[in-house]
Parts: C-alpha cells; sequence; structure tokens
C-alpha cells in the first residue's frame, strides 16, 4: 500500500513538472500543426475566411511546397504545412471561439466551406455553427453565452 502510494506522488510530482518548460509566446502545450493535402489552399482559406494572420512561411526550393507557415488567429498561434509520403494529410477539428458565430459562419462558406450545421444556441451555453474547411477539417464556430466554464467532472 505504501508503495502504490510513493508510487503515485512520484507520478504527481512528474505530471506537476513535465509541463513546465519554456514556450513560445501564442502557443500552449498543446499546439496544432496541420498536415495539409493542399496546404497552399488552406493558408489561404484561413487568411481570408477566418482572417489569420500569417506571420512567417518557408517554402522548399527544390519543389515548392509548404514546409511550414506559421499562423495566428486570435490569441494562438499554429502551424500548417504541405503534407508529404513520409507525413500524410491529418484531418481535425477545432473549436473556434468569435464574438459572432453567424457572420463568421457565413464568411467560412463564403470562402468555400461546407456546413455541418447552421448556427443554432445549444443547450450548453453556446451558439455555434459547424463547416468543413477546404483541406477537410471540421471547425466548430462557438460563442459562450454565458461568462463561465464547461462543467468537468471535478465540478
Amino acid at each position: 500500500m505504501v508503495a502504490r502510494f510513493n508510487e503515485r506522488l512520484l507520478e504527481e510530482k512528474i505530471m506537476n513538472s513535465i509541463y513546465k518548460t519554456y514556450k513560445p509566446d501564442g502557443y500552449g502545450t498543446i499546439s496544432t500543426y496541420i498536415m495539409a493535402g493542399d496546404a497552399f489552399k488552406l493558408i489561404d482559406f484561413l487568411v481570408s475566411a477566418f482572417y489569420a494572420e500569417e506571420l512567417h512561411r518557408s517554402v522548399d526550393s527544390e519543389n515548392g511546397s509548404v514546409t511550414n507557415c506559421i499562423l495566428r488567429m486570435g490569441d494562438t498561434k499554429f502551424m500548417v504545412a504541405q503534407s508529404r509520403s513520409d507525413f500524410p494529410p491529418t484531418r481535425s477539428s477545432f473549436y473556434l471561439y468569435v464574438n459572432d458565430v453567424d457572420f463568421m459562419h457565413q464568411r467560412a462558406l463564403t470562402y468555400g466551406a461546407t456546413e455541418i450545421f447552421p448556427p443554432d444556441d445549444m443547450p450548453y451555453q453556446d451558439r455555434q455553427s459547424g463547416i468543413t474547411d477546404v483541406d477537410g477539417n471540421q471547425w466548430w464556430i462557438s460563442r459562450r453565452l454565458i461568462e463561465e466554464d464547461y462543467p468537468t467532472s471535478a465540478d
């Protein structure tokens, strides 16, 4: 019993310290890196539809593909690169907080997204819509209707 308790204490110590490291401004403990099927097309969509700001782009001098593009949306930075054989395309879902869901939803559709569902007020106190971007990623465009966290098991 004491050995198990000591093992748990050690795990908690590791868990509490392992994430204490320098992270560049705008990056969280988990940061998005999208391997896009068509990086140029996805970057153009993100800049046009979601007002993403392109901060840096590296391009392969031999084939012209995007090897890394750093973008910022709001207070979050993330990266996009062109997929290749050893790094196949990834698809993901993103939760995007905005102050006008209806506007951003329509803007995304205007720039080539497909609708999953239109803006609506959800029972968990978000106004939300869903779209699929030009590279197959899903976006839940949301605005919290109340200034409270989502419930957790600790609540």
